[in-house]
């Protein structure tokens, strides 16, 4: 199977350069369609850094697309999906912290499109590089998700994932929807599993988010989240004629 790779980024300067060139150097390239790197409008060197890798002609399917304002990771993901060639994608942060030789071991777990098997391989971060706050407000966040969602899952919020496009397309579109993916998945009827990768210190810049405004943010979602999978039917056909 060959994956397009989504890496929504937004001032990633001095770590989105070097997390693209991992990724080629880390995913076969007969499996690697494309790489597309999706700006949400940086007002840093991020541009610059992608282009200069286009430029270089070294990179096979690498592309950038940058939008016209902010606009939030969820969008700059449906963004790159739309775009992507490719019926399976992996998604990564742009800060650096998801490592690419992740991927192809995720790609293995990930049923074929179409089939009964796993349609989202979901990173779990076992062994956290984070500072202690951040670890336990992750800790405390995904434990009041699972107990009102049920997802069975130990860390929706780990930005490397590996599924089907055509399932991701499916799924009702809302700002910060990539927090919620396994749930949303699996609402949608489809196998969602959990595979363990690495974890990495940000080398550059700063997170681009805090707890408190992380958790105003997850409380509103959930409770929409909520009302959401209960309010969607998903009809069997029975019978089907040309």
């Amino acid at each position: 199977m060959r994956i397009s790779v989504v890496i929504p980024a937004l001032n990633e300067q001095g770590n989105i350069g070097r997390l693209v060139k991992e990724t080629y150097a880390s995913v076969p390239l007969q499996t690697l369609a494309e790489v597309i790197v999706v700006d949400d409008g940086s007002d840093d060197k991020t541009p610059q850094e992608i282009k200069t890798l286009i430029e270089q002609q070294s990179y096979p399917g690498l592309r950038y697309l940058r939008h016209a304002k902010r606009s939030g990771q969820s969008a700059a993901l449906k963004t790159g999906i739309l775009a992507a060639t490719s019926p399976i994608i992996a998604t990564m942060d742009g800060d650096g912290q998801n490592d690419p030789a992740d991927i192809p071991r995720m790609l293995s777990k990930l049923s074929q499109p179409g089939t009964t098997g796993p349609a989202l391989v979901n990173g779990w971060r076992q062994t956290r590089k984070a500072e202690g706050s951040k670890r336990w407000a992750s800790k405390a966040a995904n434990w009041i998700r699972d107990s009102i969602l049920k997802d069975d899952c130990p860390d929706t919020g780990c930005g490397i994932k590996v599924y089907w496009r055509d399932a991701f397309l499916r799924l009702p579109y809302f700002s910060s929807m990539h927090r919620y993916l396994p749930a949303l998945f699996q609402t949608y009827g489809y196998v969602v599993i959990s595979s363990p990768v690495n974890d990495r210190l940000r080398q550059e810049g700063t997170s681009k988010y805090t707890n408190i405004g992380r958790a105003l943010i997850g409380i509103y979602d959930l409770f929409g989240v909520t009302w959401l999978r209960r309010r969607s039917i998903l009809p069997t056909i029975e019978e089907e004629r040309p």
